[in-house]
């Protein structure tokens, strides 16, 4: 970590986050590993299967059964899926793999999200996220973090990502650049974030790992 880094970190906003809203647990899932938001439903992973549920009801509307072990994101058509050492592009309507590239961790990766025509990885020890070629899987940047990364999200611009270190979690605001934390939500104890997700507007979707659940946060604005 530079010194920019840790000035920025040390002057950076930390708030409570606000819970609004609790989901699940789910039939058969006992984890939730990553999240997504495909504009109407909320994609959960749950490590054997896809479960899609409308926000307004909370009700399940959707499954596909696909290995589901980390990270989901959603590119405006299609899924993409960590599963082990790969990320799988996937037909949300009928699960389906129409690709696959592999996963830059080999298996230490966390969290997904698509933005600017990559995809996002989080890579949970490593203390990074790095951006790859959906086509590929070519890296083509990395940006450091200070902290366990797990979920991964972009909204308006600013990147997102969540944190998980024993009981302490966050939601934190970080410069695409270098890394820098620029806001932190830290979550209550217990409550940890396995997968993070905008909706585009004013929340965020967390994946809440062993308790099966997705926790929506408000997101500052």
């Amino acid at each position: 970590m530079n010194a920019t880094t840790a000035l920025r970190d040390t002057n950076s906003t930390t708030r409570a986050a606000e819970i609004v809203r609790e989901y699940g647990p789910f039939d058969g899932a006992e984890r939730i590993h990553g999240v997504t938001h495909d504009g109407k439903r909320v994609w959960a992973a749950t490590g054997d299967r896809l479960v899609a549920f409308d926000p307004t009801s909370g009700e399940s509307v959707h499954a596909v059964d696909r290995a589901c072990d980390a990270g989901t994101a959603f590119d405006g058509t299609h899924l993409y899926q960590i599963a082990e050492a790969r990320i799988d592009k996937i037909d949300p309507a009928t699960g389906a793999v129409v690709a696959s590239i592999p996963a830059p961790g080999e298996g230490g990766d966390s969290g997904l999200a698509w933005a600017e025509g990559s995809l996002w990885v989080g890579q949970y020890r490593q203390r990074r996220i790095v951006e790859v070629d959906p086509a590929t899987g070519a890296v083509r940047r990395t940006i450091p973090s200070n902290r366990f990364v797990t979920g991964v999200t972009w909204v308006d611009g600013e990147l997102w990502h969540g944190t998980w270190e024993g009981d302490e979690s966050e939601i934190r605001h970080v410069d695409p650049d270098d890394g820098a934390v620029i806001e932190q939500l830290r979550m209550p104890e217990g409550a940890g974030v396995s997968g993070l997700e905008s909706d585009g507007g004013d929340l965020f979707y967390c994946g809440g790992g062993p308790s099966g659940t997705v926790r929506a946060v408000r997101r500052p604005m």
